[in-house]
């Protein structure tokens, strides 16, 4: 018997990378990859697909049942500098499509979730340098507030029905097979793309803004790496720090220098500097590492030469 498994936001950031390295290890067919609209890309071409609404519990329901699911990675948010335009919608697909699946999970419907939340949980009165696995979380963005109530949630439905929930904090991710999806960290995508475009960057943070990041390999291989541990080894069912490297806007542009020298930047802050100042610099991760054995594989140099790599 192989492992059935939904994708819910295949077509974001994280779901695009996430849907090609599943489908590898469990095969096409036994991955279904979902999101609300059908584009003409890799994900909707490599497999099946189905088109749903991840605020439709029936939708959902209907799905779980026809190509009879065990396992639901439920990638469709609302990111943190969208969520701040649009804060009543961002909570109503941040949260109700948390409790569309954890309800199927408490129904025995389905056998394993993955739910991804974020540093955006912490806030300005978190410490900022190692930030710990447990400490004080009063986030001050939209997306921050859904994703430190949907860790609440998973903890509550593990705890009250025994639903095998696993989740990690995912710091700013970078990739270059998927286009920025309006997050705060995205400059550190879009610079690269800005950087042999037109060998200049103007930057939304200022040129000290220290935020975890994380280049996408390793934040697809941790997510399949939590969903492949016995159970007994997810000992924290809130979510789990994760961290790989922290770096400023200056360290990047120097890093890309030393491959593009005629490279420039330049800093124009907006209103996701606010959001950016209230998240961490560096993250300790040392529970996921410990418990389920996370090891990072990438720092800032060598995503760098990859990222460049492959975009070129």
């Amino acid at each position: 018997m192989s492992t059935k498994i939904l994708i819910i936001g295949a077509c974001g950031q994280i779901g695009t990378e996430l849907t090609h390295s599943l489908r590898k290890i469990y095969g096409a067919d036994n991955v279904i990859a979902s999101d609300i609209r059908k584009l003409n890309n890799d994900v909707v071409n490599s497999g099946k697909f189905e088109v749903i609404n991840a605020l439709d519990f029936n939708q959902i329901e209907h799905l779980v049942e026809v190509h009879k699911i065990d396992e639901i990675y439920l990638m469709a948010a609302l990111l943190s500098a969208t969520a701040e335009k649009n804060p009543a919608f961002a909570w109503d697909l941040n949260m109700n499509s948390l409790f569309h699946v954890l309800n199927l999970a408490k129904a025995k419907k389905i056998k394993k979730i993955f739910w991804p939340s974020s540093i955006a949980v912490f806030g300005p009165t978190t410490p900022k340098e190692n930030t710990p696995q447990y400490t004080i979380m009063e986030p001050s963005t939209v997306y921050g507030i859904s994703k430190q109530s949907g860790e609440r949630w998973c903890e509550y439905y593990h705890n009250i029905f025994g639903v095998d929930v696993r989740s990690i904090r995912y710091p700013g991710l970078i990739s270059y097979s998927s286009p920025p999806g309006g997050g705060t960290t995205d400059y550190a995508v879009d610079i690269f793309h800005k950087a042999l475009a037109d060998k200049k960057y103007e930057c939304f943070l200022s040129s000290e803004t220290k935020m975890p990041m994380m280049y996408m390999d390793d934040a697809i291989a941790a997510t399949i790496q939590i969903m492949q541990a016995p159970a007994e080894h997810i000992k924290i069912r809130s979510s789990y720090n994760l961290a790989a490297m922290s770096f400023t806007p200056t360290e990047i542009a120097a890093e890309i220098k030393k491959h593009i020298p005629e490279f420039t930047i330049s800093y124009e802050p907006d209103f996701r500097q606010k959001i950016a100042d209230s998240w961490p610099a560096s993250i300790d991760d040392n529970d996921a590492r410990t418990d389920w054995n996370w090891k990072h594989k990438y720092d800032l140099e060598t995503m760098t030469t990859d990222m460049l790599e492959h975009l070129k």
